[in-house]
């Protein structure tokens, strides 16, 4: 079908006008300590023989997908401060929706993938090398991503067909399915179906199951160990993970499981800052502060670099 859009570009309001210089500031350190943090991660786990397990090797995933998600958004909105006009092409700005929809979801069914691993780690110990294997975990990480590429696929081809006659300002510092059905023309009613039912199922879904997973788990050490000291021990080693689903799918379940035309922008752009901006910088925080095995990876590793850099 062919498009029948007469808007060639759009342009990207962004954020705000005031203090454009400041919050410029504030993003690009936010961005440098998510490309910092989230690459220390993947430089230790790839590099550390201790850390070539399940559990490091999604977690190395994870890192990756931070660095690629807030790659995709942050620049183009930090030229956005520098800029009277922040333009994007036609293709450029479905491009940016369809990378930021699969790495968003890629992320989201990886979190589910990530309790399952503790699920499997804490339930089943004894079976747990023959249940992850390498081949399981290279499978459960291409099906993660597989989903994803998918996922953003059917929402790309499905906004691009909608007709664009103008006006082509989007209230928003990224081009996002639901900004973008503000401008169109034409029905939007297949593209809110969509993002109510298949990408609300794909947010919700890993979260539920990861819920239960815990649940199950909880129930598990409380028979097992009788004390809660004995359980919290346990259970420490989920911690790190569950902080890392809250903080990501309450805002992205709020932003997409009622999707509607007449939201307010700056509600849609605060929750998607807190997400796409401010979730990969505390994701390497919340595995490190808590997990001593990461930590001292990273002070071998550092102090690896420095002295060989000081040869």
């Amino acid at each position: 079908m062919k498009n029948q859009t007469e808007v060639h570009e759009f342009l990207l309001l962004g954020l705000t006008n005031d203090y454009k210089y400041i919050l410029f500031t504030i993003f690009l350190l936010l961005y440098l300590a998510c490309l910092l943090g989230n690459g220390a991660i993947l430089a230790v786990v790839l590099n550390e023989s201790r850390l070539q397990t399940p559990m490091y090797f999604f977690l190395a995933n994870l890192s990756f997908l931070d660095i690629c998600c807030s790659t995709v958004t942050v620049p183009k909105m930090l030229m956005g401060f520098l800029r009277p006009h922040q333009s994007i092409s036609f293709v450029g700005c479905f491009i940016q929706l369809h990378f930021f929809h699969f790495l968003g979801s890629s992320e989201a069914v990886l979190l589910g993938v990530m309790a399952y691993d503790r699920y499997v780690a804490i339930c089943h110990p004894l079976h747990y090398t023959i249940i992850m294997s390498k081949l399981s975990c290279l499978l459960l990480a291409g099906a993660t991503w597989t989903a994803g590429f998918f996922h953003a696929l059917m929402h790309t081809v499905v906004t691009s067909q909608l007709w664009f006659c103008g006006p082509n300002l989007i209230q928003h510092f990224l081009c996002d399915i639901k900004p973008l059905l503000k401008l169109a023309c034409s029905s939007t009613a297949l593209s809110l179906t969509l993002l109510n039912i298949v990408t609300g199922s794909v947010a919700l879904s890993p979260f539920l199951f990861t819920v239960f997973s815990y649940l199950y788990i909880i129930v598990f050490l409380f028979f097992k160990y009788q004390s809660w000291q004995s359980c919290w021990k346990a259970f420490s080693t989920c911690v790190s993970h569950l902080t890392v689903v809250t903080i990501l799918y309450i805002p992205v379940l709020v932003n997409y499981m009622v999707a509607s035309g007449n939201e307010s922008s700056q509600r849609e752009m605060s929750i998607t800052l807190l997400y796409s901006v401010v979730t990969p910088v505390l994701n390497p925080l919340v595995y490190t502060l808590r997990n001593q095995e990461v930590k001292s990876a990273l002070r071998k590793f550092s102090c690896k670099k420095f002295c060989c850099g000081r040869i």
